[in-house]
C-alpha cells in the first residue's frame, strides 16, 4: 500500500487533538473536537480548516486564455485580475474531470486550484492538451492553503492584516502580497462552507505559523480548528458539489446542477461543448436534486433510490443536518422524477424507506 501524502501542517493535528484518516490518499483530519461542534463553530462564529492537499497549477503564457477557453467550460475572458470564478473541465463526452477555481492573477498569468484527488489526472489533461506559447506548472507542493470560514472571519483575521482592509476584499476576489502575520500571502473570499469566508494561500513553510497565529487571534471569539467531517456536512447544505460524489467522469455539470458554469455560446469552442450544449437545450437525462426522508433513516452515499419497483437514481451525499436537524440527501435521479414534492424511496439496508423532493441549498445564509 502506498504512503498517504501529508501538508505541512500534520505534525501541528496533534496539538488541537486531530484525528486523522485517509482521504484520497491524504492522511488528513476528520475532526478536531466532534463535527457537530464544528460545524456549529463556522455556522455561527468562525472555524479554520487545513486545505493544503487542494492542488494549485500555474497557466501562464501569451495564449494562456484561449488555451483555457478551450479546456475550460466558463468564459475566462470576462475574468479581470484579482477576480476568481469557479468552473469545470470537461471530457468529450460531457463528463467531469473536475471542477475547479481560476484565479485570474494577471495579463497571461492564471493559477487553477483543483481537487486534491485529481491532481496528477489534472495535470496529465492539461499537459496533453498545452499549445504554443502556454506553460502550465504544478506548484502543488510549493504551496499550503488555509481556509477561514464562518460570520466572525473577517473580524479574526484582521488583526493579523495590520493596515490592509480586508473588507475590500469582495466576493470572488482576491488580492495577492497581503502581509498577514509577516509572511506575504494571496487572500481570496469564495468560501466552499455557505458561509463569508476567506482562503489564504501562503508558501508551504509559512503554514504552520499562520495557523497558530490565526488560532490565536480568534481564540476569545470562539474561532476553532475543523476537519473533514465539518467541511463535507456544511457544504453539504449549501449545496455545493464535491468531484466523486455529485460530479465524476460519468456525470455531466449539467446534470450535477452547476450549468450557470457551462457557457455553450462563448467564443471560443471547449472540449465537451457539443454535449454539454445539448442537454442545456433539451434537458439532461438525469438531475441532482435534494431529498428528505419521510420516515427514519439516513440517506448515504451510493444508496439506490426508487419510484415504486423502478430504480431512477442514486444518492451521492446524504447525513443528518447538523443545522437542520434533518436527515437530508443529495440524489442524482432520472430527469422525469425531479418535480418537488415527488415522492420516491431509499433503500437502506434492504428496505425501501420513503423520501420527498425538497428545494436545494438546504441552508442560505441569514442576511446581515
Amino acid at each position: 500500500m502506498s504512503e498517504l501524502k501529508r501538508t505541512p501542517l500534520f505534525d501541528v493535528y496533534k496539538e488541537y487533538g486531530g484525528k486523522t484518516i485517509d482521504f484520497g490518499g491524504w492522511e488528513l483530519p476528520v475532526q478536531f473536537s466532534s463535527i457537530k461542534e464544528e460545524h456549529e463553530a463556522v455556522r455561527t462564529k468562525a472555524g479554520l480548516f487545513d486545505v493544503s492537499h487542494m492542488g494549485e497549477i500555474e497557466v501562464k503564457g501569451e495564449d494562456s486564455l484561449p488555451y483555457l477557453q478551450k479546456m475550460l467550460t466558463n468564459d475566462i475572458s470576462k475574468l479581470k485580475n484579482g477576480v476568481a470564478q469557479y468552473t469545470a473541465m470537461c471530457y468529450e463526452n460531457g463528463g467531469t474531470v473536475d471542477d475547479l477555481l481560476v484565479y485570474k492573477i494577471k495579463e497571461n498569468d492564471y493559477l487553477l486550484v483543483i481537487n486534491a484527488a485529481n491532481i496528477d489526472k489534472d495535470f496529465q489533461w492539461l499537459k496533453d492538451h498545452v499549445e504554443e506559447n502556454v506553460t502550465v506548472n504544478n506548484i502543488s507542493v510549493h504551496m499550503a492553503q488555509l481556509a477561514l470560514q464562518g460570520p466572525l472571519a473577517e473580524k479574526t483575521l484582521q488583526k493579523l492584516a495590520g493596515d490592509q482592509r480586508l473588507n475590500e476584499i469582495g466576493f470572488f476576489k482576491f488580492q495577492t502580497d497581503v502581509m498577514l502575520h509577516g509572511k506575504k500571502v494571496l487572500v481570496s473570499r469564495t468560501g466552499y462552507t455557505g458561509e463569508d469566508g476567506f482562503e489564504i494561500y501562503c508558501d508551504s513553510n509559512d503554514a504552520a505559523s499562520i495557523w497558530h497565529a490565526i488560532l490565536e487571534a480568534g481564540k476569545e471569539d470562539g474561532v476553532v480548528p475543523v476537519g473533514l467531517g465539518a467541511r463535507d456536512t456544511l457544504r453539504f447544505e449549501a449545496n455545493l458539489a464535491l468531484y466523486g460524489q455529485e460530479l465524476s467522469p460519468e456525470i455531466t455539470p449539467i446534470e450535477a446542477g452547476i450549468g450557470f458554469a457551462v457557457k455553450v455560446d462563448k467564443d471560443t469552442p471547449f472540449i465537451g461543448q457539443d454535449v454539454l450544449k445539448k442537454q442545456k437545450q433539451e434537458g439532461a437525462p438525469r438531475k441532482l436534486v435534494g431529498i428528505e426522508m419521510i420516515d427514519r433513516g439516513i440517506p448515504r452515499h451510493g444508496y439506490k433510490v426508487f419510484k415504486g419497483e423502478t430504480e431512477v437514481g442514486v444518492v451521492t451525499t446524504g447525513t443528518q443536518s447538523p443545522t437542520l436537524k434533518k436527515n437530508i440527501g443529495l440524489a442524482l435521479v432520472n430527469s422525469e422524477y425531479k418535480s418537488l414534492d415527488t415522492e420516491l424511496t431509499v433503500e437502506i439496508r434492504g428496505k425501501k424507506v420513503k423520501a420527498k423532493i425538497v428545494p436545494t441549498p438546504f441552508y442560505k445564509r441569514p442576511k446581515n
